[in-house]
């Protein structure tokens, strides 16, 4: 049976200490980029693979990082997730997984003071049930990484997307294609509605920029972004003596929902009514009609949300928190184009 590859056996073919190669393996910075080329080197002829558990106890650590979401049936965040995991697991980590259905007491759990310490080294945290206060006062020995629309209180890395310009660009196309009467469903104006208030903001600065008026009655709030909310919104927009062209929708289960309504009311979509959603989950790119949306850098905010939470891990003193904003994009599809007949042969 083949002996296993050691530490030391890497030192010995790349010609340094082991503790270099300790550095190099473990991603260190304390090291010359041709030392680190000879040592990976070293590692991928000899396939040597790091002992991660051991490893882990050598340094206090359980080797386990959490991510908290508040919902898992949401597309969205279990698109995201297995980046997550993906990406954590290449670095030797395993990712623990919770859903706080927006509980502010389950979601101050797992930022308080001592909590849970024994169970992970940090976590990528999503909070919806928290308020900005509420995470100010999070335990500062925790490495913690959150997503969505929570500013950085200076203790913590954030990373988001711009949500005030992506709505307004979203708004820009459904105007661009002449619609007036443009609706939006999803705003939530409450403490911790920040991520749907901004993306109203956004639809309100688009009608501005043109020196357009809002129509109030035409911007619906929900207590959530899923069909069931977006399906009677909908409904409650059509009830109106002059309803919609045109609608934001604050996500695309909110504009699947939304669609539903219409094509049951014997509208078409888009000549009479288009729609336009967030997040380019799956299910909208093979609805029927497929679903026009703004497109958040999911890979690239999961993977930046993994690295910088492990770098808070592996350092002795704390890096400086960042705010990060991911790219998006308008990717335009059937809800607002309508289909394209292929040509005749």
């Amino acid at each position: 049976m083949r002996r296993e590859v050691t530490l030391r056996d890497v030192a010995e073919l790349a010609g340094v200490s082991s503790r270099t190669v300790s550095n190099v393996v473990n991603g260190y910075a304390n090291v010359t980029e041709r030392t680190r080329v000879r040592v990976q080197r070293a590692v991928d002829e000899l396939g040597y693979r790091p002992n991660v558990l051991a490893r882990n106890l050598a340094q206090g650590r359980s080797g386990q990082i959490a991510l908290v979401v508040p919902y898992l049936d949401t597309p969205y965040f279990s698109e995201l997730l297995q980046s997550v995991i993906r990406t954590a697991r290449a670095r030797g980590y395993n990712v623990l997984i919770d859903q706080t259905d927006g509980d502010p007491e389950h979601e101050r759990a797992f930022i308080a003071h001592g909590s849970r310490r024994l169970l992970f080294d940090g976590v990528i945290f999503s909070p919806l049930g928290l308020d900005q206060q509420a995470l100010a006062d999070h335990d500062p020995n925790l490495p913690l990484v959150i997503l969505g629309e929570r500013t950085s209180d200076g203790t913590f890395d954030h990373i988001g997307i711009d949500d005030v310009a992506a709505s307004r660009e979203a708004t820009e196309h459904l105007l661009d294609l002449g619609r007036r009467r443009v609706a939006a469903i999803g705003d939530q104006p409450y403490a911790t509605g920040e991520a749907a208030q901004r993306r109203t903001r956004g639809f309100r600065e688009a009608f501005q920029a043109r020196g357009l008026t809002v129509r109030e009655d035409l911007i619906i709030s929900t207590p959530r972004f899923n069909r069931k909310d977006g399906a009677q919104a909908m409904a409650h927009l059509l009830d109106l003596e002059d309803p919609p062209d045109a609608v934001f929708c604050y996500s695309d289960l909110v504009a699947l929902g939304a669609i539903r309504t219409l094509v049951s009311r014997g509208l078409r979509v888009p000549e009479d009514v288009a729609v336009i959603g967030y997040d380019d989950i799956e299910d909208g790119r093979y609805s029927n009609p497929s679903v026009t949306t703004i497109s958040p850098d999911k890979e690239m905010i999961a993977t930046t949300a993994v690295e910088r939470l492990l770098l808070r891990i592996g350092s002795s003193t704390p890096p400086p928190a960042v705010e990060l904003r991911a790219p998006h994009r308008l990717i335009v599809r059937e809800s607002t184009a309508g289909r394209v007949t292929p040509p005749a042969r």
